[in-house]
Parts: C-alpha cells; sequence; structure tokens
C-alpha cells in the first residue's frame, strides 16, 4: 500500500510551481499541472498541423468548444447548452450586468463583500440608467448572524437583480446559494411587479472548492473561471445561465460565435444556447488545458472528498495561527473553505503597513506566497486540498520570524 505522504507527494509533482515555494494563493491563480500544460502546446500544434484557418481546424475548434462545456457542466450540475464560454469571471458577470433589460428606477442589490470590479460595473449602471443601487451589509454575518435573514430585509419592490458571491472573497464565508436564491425567488414571485427579481453570483472562489450542483439550487448566473481552484490556464471561464434566466437575457457584444447566418452569409438570429454570449476568435488550445486541469482533480477523489480535505487543511492552518497572540483570524471558528483570512494589528494605521510587509517577508525569506486584502484589510492565506503539513507550518515559522522582529 502506497504511503499517503508519498502519494501527495506523487500528486504534487504534476504542479512544477508547487517545487520549490509553499503556496497559498490559489484564489488569485492556481498552479498549471504539467499535463495541462502539454495539452495546451499540443493543441496548438495541432493547428498549425491542420493549417491555422482550415475546414479541419473549424470543425476540430467545434469538437473541443463541445467536450470543454460538457466537461464543466458535468462538474457543475447543469446541462452544457446553459454554459457560455468566457475568458473570465468579470467577463461572465458583466454579459449579464450589461444584458438584462434595465428601466429607470430598477434597483439592485449586492452585498458588502464584492469584488471591486464588480462594484464598479453596478455603480457605471447606475449612472447610466439611473438605478436604485442597495448594499446589503453581508461582512457582518461572518461569525454571528444570519445572511439569509439580512439579504431579505434589504429586499425591494424595485429589487431586479441581486449581486452576491458563493464565497466571500475576502472573508471566506461560504452563502447558503440555495436558501437565498429561495429567498429572492419567493420575494420577486410575491412584487406587484411582473419582472422577477434574479441572482447573479460570482463564483471566482467557489467552482473548483465546493461540490455544486447548481440545477437543483435555481440559481440564474453563475459566472465563474478556469484558473483558480481548477488550476487551469489563464484566460478560460464560463457562465452558466438557467434556460428561464436566458429569456430575459440580450446579448451586449455580439460576434460570428453568437450568430446564425443564411446561405448568402445574412445573419437570421442568434444562437439558441449559452454560444450567443461568445463573441468571436479565442485561445481555442487553453481548452484541452482545462479539461485537462479538471481531469488532474479527478485523479485525487471526488468532488466531496476533495472539499473535506481543503476544509481541513484550512481548519490546520487556523489552529496554527491561534498560536499567536498579534495574529487575529476574522474568522472565530474553522473555514467552511480554503479561505484562511487574518489580521496582525488592533491598530487600522499600522494594519496596512504590516500586512505589506509581512507578504514580501514571506516572499523574500520564505518563499511562502500568500497576499493582502484591503476591505476588509486583512491577509489571506489559500489552502487547496493538496497543501501539505509542511507548507503550513512553513507559513506559521515564516509568520514567527517576522513577528519576532517587533
Amino acid at each position: 500500500m502506497t504511503d499517503p505522504l508519498t502519494r501527495i507527494e506523487e500528486y504534487r509533482s504534476q504542479f512544477s510551481a508547487l517545487a520549490n515555494k509553499a503556496y497559498f494563493n490559489y484564489g488569485g491563480q492556481g498552479p498549471l499541472p504539467q499535463q495541462a500544460l502539454e495539452a495546451i502546446a499540443q493543441s496548438y500544434r495541432d493547428i498549425q498541423q491542420l493549417g491555422p484557418f482550415s475546414g479541419q481546424t473549424n470543425a476540430w475548434i467545434v469538437r473541443e468548444a463541445t467536450a470543454t462545456r460538457e466537461a464543466i457542466a458535468v462538474e457543475l450540475g447543469v446541462p452544457p447548452h446553459t454554459i457560455t464560454l468566457t475568458e473570465n469571471v468579470s467577463v461572465g458577470c458583466n454579459i449579464v450586468l450589461w444584458g438584462l433589460p434595465w428601466q429607470a428606477g430598477d434597483g439592485i442589490l449586492i452585498t458588502d463583500c464584492e469584488h471591486p470590479s464588480i462594484v464598479a460595473a453596478v455603480r457605471e449602471l447606475q449612472r447610466r440608467f439611473r438605478l436604485e443601487v442597495t448594499v446589503c451589509p453581508l461582512r457582518e454575518t461572518l461569525n454571528r448572524g444570519n445572511p439569509v435573514e439580512v439579504l431579505a430585509q434589504h429586499l425591494t419592490s424595485h429589487t431586479r437583480l441581486i449581486v452576491l458571491s458563493h464565497i466571500l472573497w475576502n472573508t471566506g464565508q461560504v452563502l447558503p446559494l440555495d436558501r437565498l436564491v429561495r429567498v429572492c425567488h419567493d420575494w420577486g414571485a410575491q412584487s406587484m411587479h411582473s419582472r422577477k427579481a434574479k441572482v447573479l453570483v460570482d463564483a471566482a472562489q467557489s467552482v473548483g472548492v465546493l461540490p455544486l450542483k447548481l440545477a437543483r439550487s435555481d440559481v440564474d448566473f453563475y459566472a465563474f473561471t478556469g484558473h483558480k481552484w481548477w488550476c487551469g490556464p489563464e484566460g478560460l471561464g464560463g457562465l452558466y445561465i438557467s434556460s428561464e434566466a436566458a429569456t430575459s437575457l440580450h446579448p451586449t457584444f455580439i460576434g460570428w460565435r453568437g450568430i446564425e447566418v443564411n446561405e448568402t452569409g445574412e445573419p437570421i438570429r442568434f444562437k439558441p444556447d449559452g454560444r450567443v454570449f461568445e463573441v468571436a476568435t479565442s485561445a481555442y488550445p487553453l481548452y484541452a488545458g482545462l479539461r485537462s486541469a479538471i481531469a488532474v482533480h479527478h485523479q485525487w477523489g471526488t468532488a466531496e472528498e476533495r472539499y473535506q480535505k481543503i476544509c481541513d487543511r484550512s481548519k490546520l492552518l487556523w489552529e496554527k495561527l491561534q498560536n499567536f497572540p498579534e495574529v487575529h483570524c476574522l474568522r472565530t471558528s474553522p473555514p467552511e473553505c480554503g479561505l484562511v483570512s487574518f489580521q496582525l494589528s488592533s491598530n487600522p494605521e499600522e494594519r496596512t503597513k504590516l500586512h505589506r510587509e509581512l507578504v514580501k517577508f514571506l516572499e523574500r525569506e520564505q518563499q511562502v506566497m500568500v497576499r493582502t486584502i484591503l476591505n476588509p484589510n486583512c491577509v489571506r492565506a489559500c489552502v487547496h486540498y493538496f497543501t501539505t503539513d509542511r507548507e503550513i507550518e512553513q507559513l506559521a515559522i515564516g509568520i514567527d520570524r517576522f513577528l519576532r522582529q517587533f
């Protein structure tokens, strides 16, 4: 029987980026496994051999895109036709934000833990269409309180879209998506307005972490990426759109991939599925890279097994951090995902400088990679299911050495 330590080292050897560092930035970008890198390179070679613009290559692209949608759909628990291939989470969210039929006075409800790119897009929508934007204070429910009740209290008769994250990118809180969607839809059904409120989810930190059955959740829109927890190539993500929600969404950017033409080349209709929001030429070899990365994770175990391992690893790090009086974890109980956020000082004026210096010190002196978050002001370490005890200990030692300087 293979020793567990030997097994994980053999598994990790597929990720060359892990060979000389303790990596805790999966929530920013995951390391690419070797077989995914090779799949991308082989795809580029195949295209050149077939001819970059040829009938054979066009047929190859269709097959690759279809296979990629199918692979993603299995991971998310949805039909393939509901998947749009995008570049990243922000593109997916913008497809929804700019594709809904806004009217002056309509309302958007957004939480106080959303990524700046989403906040900026919502503000521009507010300016252009004279929308009402309400901010729901979910950060305060990290350790106590009920996020479902708080969100329900902020729904109004004008709310048309609720924007939230499945896992909050800064605090690591896992929101009860099914219950939140149900509250939003139930409220919309009871509203005097005919236009039902819809839910857009930023899934940057949940895809590749949580076991997902999106079709059961009744969520309307779910925007995700392949380059974070799936450890796929940067530049490839997706957007799930439920069949019901698709009827109210229209493309803002339009290109040949999303339209059908007649025998004279005239555009006659939009494609009837998620492809309608795909615009034009993309880096198609990335498709094989993402599928290969997903396949690597399957070598370890089921989505449920991997998620449990992530929680176990995160708990170990969280417990290590409790040993430092100077360290304050944002969560007062073990994390529910791979994000472990903490602060070094109770003095807000010192905190920003200390956090930046810690991140630089850890990378320079310990080959440990974490990142800062500005709101709330903290340091974030991301733990995957194949993060080792040694890496966690290396991070703890690095924090201890940093603190001893003061």
